[in-house]
């Protein structure tokens, strides 16, 4: 039958005759089973500097008021959806180490994800790195902690190497002609990942290499050599380094046994190196990557064990006082500690006020529940003293006096100990508040849970810093009597203040009358007890009275818990949280 046949076959039945009824107007609207409702929006497009008061408000105390159109410009950025989803990815889609070319040779090379360019290009561009090097003077380093805090709110893990540049500056110092080449390329606000001879790239990242597998924090158990190789202070290193961080650096601060050199007493005792990845000439050093470390969290940041074989370092200070050349780096590191830690805790507070606000269970608003309200209050109390407490150490960096000095010397480490511990707890209870939302990685605070121990255990884990104080306290009185000086403000202000600060002087002159076993029993309670009376003299200093009277009641009072949102009685908890209302 061709296509134009009406024709019926004779072979076909006859049709059936079926009626229709009349079509309708039109077609039924189809059945919606799934609407979202009672989910909060997305928290972007906020300007997370603006939204941030109590930031704000010490930026300006402590002299960085000059910084204001800058950090207005970071917050803007970092709390845009582009710069949120670029941190997303840059920690969904991990570094990946090639060791060769398809061809066989050897490259060492790292791959990043280009969120992960985008993200710490911006935070160089905007001087998250040396802008407190590049603009000495007052408030400089107040401007570039809170730089640097913006942008480690969003994404942590590339502060790492923008704190190490940062570090590093002080340390290449003590080797001026070294200096003279690599500091303005430190200082530079130009970025590219790529491996390049020095001056043929803008600017330039350095890391650390200092740790091995048998020392660990007792860097001077390292076993790696170096001899030297003519003149330029040039040498070759040998061996092998554990943690290494941010491995694609252009440059990396290393630890090495010179043969001959000893402290006194006859201990090993090492020296300070720079190793450039590329040398002038362009061509590269031997600086094998073995294998990239599977972390807890810092995903988006590569950490690796590497290999130096006949690998040319240059010697930074003088030999056989290595340790002495990276005191100042490692103070500035431990501040970008408490710097990061106080980020992730405002992270989580917005996270979880964002949260509380917009979603409602049994009748009401989350914010409104009186026992959501206090965990929420109790979690912004913490984070406002981490954050007064990062700032004023910013300021005492600013500052070079010797009281300044002498404060910064005992109170950052004190900080480093405290607020890096509270970090993780704080992450896991504001994870909480989101329910089972804040513990799938589509949201932001499971990252963040991952991501606060490495503050606490990275540049002197608990224990290391503890030993620390301790060691500042005996052989450095003079910090002491500056930490003393600075609680000293507030005296008279707070009854639980004054009492605290009674019982902390009565303790350290128990425990400077010990032996030295009893003294490291007592070290943890020495660190705990500074920090509480430095955050408490700061919140009373700067915080409303609500904020001032429930913060040192929850934490040096009798009437107080041991976990979060086990507030004294009578605590006006919508009066913590209005200081956070732009959350």
């Amino acid at each position: 039958m061709t296509p134009t046949d009406t024709t019926t076959p004779a072979s076909a039945p006859a049709a059936a005759t079926v009626s229709h009824p009349a079509a309708p107007a039109s077609h039924p609207a189809p059945h919606v089973t799934h609407r979202v409702t009672n989910q909060p929006p997305e928290r972007e497009g906020v300007n997370e500097y603006l939204d941030h008061p109590v930031l704000r408000e010490a930026v300006h105390a402590y002299g960085g008021a000059w910084g204001e159109e800058r950090l207005v410009a970071v917050g803007a950025l970092v709390g845009s959806g582009d710069f949120q989803r670029a941190a997303e990815l840059a920690n969904v889609h991990e570094p990946v180490l090639r060791t060769h070319d398809r061809r066989g040779n050897r490259v060492d090379e790292v791959e990043y994800h280009p969120a992960y360019h985008e993200v710490i290009g911006a935070a160089v561009a905007h001087g998250a790195h040396t802008s407190a090097w590049a603009e000495p003077g007052p408030g400089a380093n107040v401007v570039r902690g809170a730089v640097f805090s913006l942008f480690a709110q969003v994404e942590p893990g590339h502060a790492c190497p923008v704190s190490m540049t940062h570090a590093a500056v002080p340390s290449l110092r003590h080797a001026p002609g070294l200096a003279a080449v690599w500091e303005p390329r430190l200082l530079s606000r130009g970025y590219d990942g790529a491996l390049a001879a020095p001056g043929t790239k803008p600017g330039a990242l350095v890391g650390m290499a200092m740790t091995e597998k048998q020392g660990g924090s007792d860097v001077r158990a390292n076993a790696t050599t170096a001899v030297p190789a003519g003149a330029g202070g040039a040498y070759l290193l040998t061996g092998h380094k554990w943690f290494c961080s941010a491995p694609m650096s252009d440059a990396f601060l290393v630890l090495a046994q010179v043969p001959g050199e000893t402290a006194r007493g006859g201990d090993a005792a090492p020296s300070c190196f720079l190793v450039p990845r590329v040398l002038e000439d362009g061509t590269r050093n031997v600086f094998r990557i073995q294998r990239l470390k599977e972390k807890l969290g810092n995903r988006s940041n590569a950490s690796s064990e590497i290999e130096l074989d006949g690998t040319v370092g240059f010697l930074v200070g003088e030999p056989g006082r290595g340790v002495r050349t990276i005191i100042e780096m490692v103070s500035r590191t431990r501040l970008d500690c408490v710097h990061g830690s106080a980020a992730g805790m405002r992270q989580a507070v917005t996270e979880a006020l964002w949260h509380a606000r917009h979603r409602s269970a049994f009748g009401a608003a989350l914010v409104d529940q009186p026992a959501m309200t206090a965990v929420l209050a109790d979690l912004a109390l913490e984070s406002e003293a981490a954050t007064l407490t990062s700032v004023r150490l910013a300021a005492a960096h600013d500052g070079e006096s010797e009281h300044d000095r002498a404060f910064r010397r005992l109170a950052t480490a004190v900080s480093k100990y405290w607020v890096c511990k509270r970090g993780p707890h704080h992450a896991y209870e504001a994870m909480e508040c989101l329910g089972g939302n804040g513990y799938t990685e589509a949201f932001p605070l499971a990252r963040r849970y991952r991501e606060q121990p490495v503050m606490a255990i990275w540049e002197g884990s608990g224990n290391v810093i503890a030993l620390d104080v301790l060691r500042a306290m005996g052989r450095e009185p003079e910090s002491v009597a500056a930490f003393e000086a600075e609680l000293g403000t507030t005296a008279g202000a707070h009854h639980l203040l004054d009492a605290h600060v009674a019982r902390t002087r009565r303790l350290l002159a128990e425990v400077a009358a010990s032996d030295a076993g009893a003294q490291q029993a007592q070290a943890r309670r020495v660190v705990e007890s500074l920090a509480l009376a430095l955050q408490a003299s700061l919140v009373v200093r700067h915080a409303p009275s609500a904020t001032a009277d429930a913060f040192v009641a929850a934490r040096l009072g009798e009437d107080r818990g041991h976990g979060y949102g086990v507030l004294p009685r009578g605590t006006d908890a919508h009066a913590i949280l209005a200081r956070h209302a732009g959350a």
